[in-house]
């Protein structure tokens, strides 16, 4: 194999855009890493940007409808930044359109280097980078994307593209994937097969999922019921569940036990919402009823094994729907003993089944023809992914894709109490939950006082082995998720922000990562704007109630957001502007309550809300009968 890395467009201009996700900081270093991984090994680098002429206007048409001036040469924006410079020996090509091939000198470098392989990273994935690579397709290359090392400023648009061309052979891998394969080429000329995958077990999953579904909407809903409530006893009378998650998860295993008992809870109130309803009765008037969706896919995490694929799949049964749950990795196991207990409690076969799998499979069924609807919680780059596949084949999709919740701190409030409370939602379970705090907005008044007293309450939260009773702050779910915390914290002191280290005995072995309270000014600092999903604060300090709504509702994601004050004007207030689909007053905005609706506005939602009454209106749809 002979590979080439070609970064397109990593220029000032196009990374300081504000829409581009994932934000330009965590990009600029995985690009940069795969850099390093290629001029270490000593494969061949070939730099594509976009050039502007001022003198002769060589701009794109539409850039000058637009009066659009970017990426012009000799400026600082048409440069990359330091950390992914050109060598001196580095080719760079010039382009003035959209493929790099745009430019001849990039076939003559090819051929000069024997190249069978391209490896691309850079911007955009939905414009310049697929150019780029349809361009190379043609003329025979393979051609691998470093996922993590590509931007967009239109994700939708991206997640198209990285279908569109994944079903064309362009291969998809993390910077990490494309280091080790050609390590493992270079080595023993292995390394570039495919990973495992189960995808050849969506297809007889949803065609027992479409025999079974005619009896299973047949049955009343007292039975369906029942049957949810006989799971629900027979989990809170067994033993090991919570083990089992600590062991999948690494959460904390008090914090496990609340989730179990949190599910019984659940599957309870589900199904209490079942009783007594009738099934609809012929009539001689028109009249309007209710239908279940058919195949229902489950796409659910591992932070929440139990709980969340539970609050989707119990009222999906309730309702009449059959299932096909692809669980996170690492949820795996739970998902499987759920479906064993299921056949213990009488739910007919094929009602309900479990396919194991990562990313691709989840797409695979998302997409199947014989699936009618779509309930996921996950990123936003899979909530991206879902919306493309769910409006193409125009099927209903339910999406909590997480949230960066701010709580805001006044001067009036309960400072102990508030400090207490959002360090426990920002560092519990290492803050690895949607609801987590993730960033507090105080009142310049209180700032010091305040960040003393959180520093403090982080300290009082206890670390350790995951099975101590005692212990709240658990490891993270993988190397690479402590890493990407590491990377942030790093990024942030390169950018000269105040972090403060609480003290505390924590374990900095294994996946384990401290807490970590950042105070940033910048509203659109990366720390502020991307949901970090790890023990880390950002602390940002405001002037007055303006600018304190404004820091809250800054984001992109809207799921939770809470206000700490006395002041029943300011709770009014906070209740009338605060964009989030969860509002809390004095209370963390970690955690919610079963029997209300859980969903984020913004980009934190896709479709209905989960639980209560907001299952009905998913997972069932409306239809009028005129007899």
């Amino acid at each position: 194999m002979n590979p080439v890395l070609l970064l397109v467009d990593l220029q000032r201009d196009y990374l300081l855009a504000p829409d581009l996700a994932p934000h330009a900081s965590p990009l600029i270093d995985q690009a940069a890493k795969l850099l390093s991984g290629f001029r270490n090994a000593g494969l061949p680098v070939v730099h594509a940007w976009t050039t502007v002429d001022r003198t002769t206007d060589d701009r794109m048409p539409h850039w000058k409808v637009r009066d659009r001036w970017q990426c012009v040469r000799g400026t600082e924006g048409h440069q990359p930044p330091e950390a992914l410079r050109p060598l001196p020996f580095e080719p760079v090509v010039h382009k003035q359109f959209f493929s790099a091939f745009g430019s001849p000198e990039l076939d003559r470098i090819l051929a000069l280097n024997q190249a069978d392989t391209i490896v691309l990273a850079g911007l955009h994935l939905h414009a310049c980078l697929r150019a780029t690579a349809l361009d190379a397709y043609q003329r025979g290359f393979n051609v691998w994307f470093a996922e993590d090392a590509v931007a967009s400023d239109d994700p939708v648009h991206a997640a198209i593209t990285r279908r569109y061309l994944s079903e064309r052979a362009l291969r998809f891998f993390s910077v990490s994937e494309i280091l080790e394969r050609f390590h493992g080429d270079a080595a023993s000329g292995d390394g570039v097969s495919a990973p495992a995958t189960n995808e050849s077990a969506v297809e007889p999953c949803v065609a027992t999922a479409c025999a079974a579904a005619p009896r299973w909407r047949a049955m009343t809903l007292d039975d369906r019921a029942a049957i949810l409530r006989r799971l629900a006893d027979r989990i809170a009378s067994q033993t090991g569940w919570a083990e089992e998650i600590t062991r999948e998860t690494g959460k904390p295993i008090r914090h496990a036990r609340e989730e179990v008992g949190a599910a019984v809870a659940q599957l309870r109130a589900v199904a209490a919402r079942g009783t007594g309803e009738t099934a609809n009765a012929v009539a001689s008037r028109p009249y309007a009823r209710r239908c279940p969706l058919g195949v229902v896919a489950l796409v659910t995490p591992w932070n929440n094994p139990l709980f969340l694929p539970l609050g989707k799949l119990a009222p999906a049964l309730l309702h009449g729907n059959v299932v096909v749950w692809k669980p996170a990795p690492a949820g795996s196991s739970i998902a499987l003993r759920v479906l064993a207990e299921l056949a213990q409690c009488g739910l007919p076969p094929g009602v309900a089944s479990v396919v194991p799998g990562d990313r691709s499979l989840a797409l695979r069924l998302m997409a199947h023809p014989g699936v009618d609807a779509v309930t996921l919680t996950g990123s936003l780059s899979a909530g991206d992914s879902a919306q493309e596949i769910c409006a193409r084949r125009h099927v209903p999709l339910q999406a909590e894709l997480g949230g960066n919740n701010a709580a805001i701190v006044w001067p009036d409030a309960d400072l102990p109490a508030a400090a207490a409370a959002i360090a426990e939602g920002a560092f519990a379970m290492a803050g690895q939950r949607c609801t987590a705090n993730r960033r507090a907005v105080v009142h310049r008044e209180v700032l010091e006082d305040f960040l003393t007293r959180l520093s403090r309450a982080a300290s009082a939260l206890s670390t350790g082995d995951p099975f101590d009773p005692d212990t709240r702050i658990g490891p993270m779910i993988s190397p690479a998720a402590r890493d990407r915390i590491a990377a942030v914290v790093a990024r942030a002191a390169s950018r000269g922000l105040r972090l403060i280290r609480p003290d505390g005995p924590w374990i900095h072995s294994g996946n384990h990562h401290p807490p970590v309270i950042v105070v940033c000014e910048d509203p659109g600092d990366e720390a502020v704007q991307e949901e970090t999903f790890g023990p880390l604060l950002v602390v940002q300090p405001v002037a007055d109630w303006n600018e304190a709504i404004a820091r809250c509702n800054g984001v992109r994601q809207g799921l939770a957001a809470a206000l700490f004050s006395r002041s029943t004007e300011l709770q009014s207030r906070f209740l009338d502007e605060a964009r989030a689909g969860i509002l809390k007053i004095n209370r963390t905005t970690a955690g919610a309550d079963i029997d209300l609706p859980f969903g984020g506005w913004k980009a934190s939602g896709i479709g209905p809300a989960e639980h209560g009454e907001s299952d009905r209106e998913f997972f069932t749809r409306v239809q009028a009968v005129y007899p």
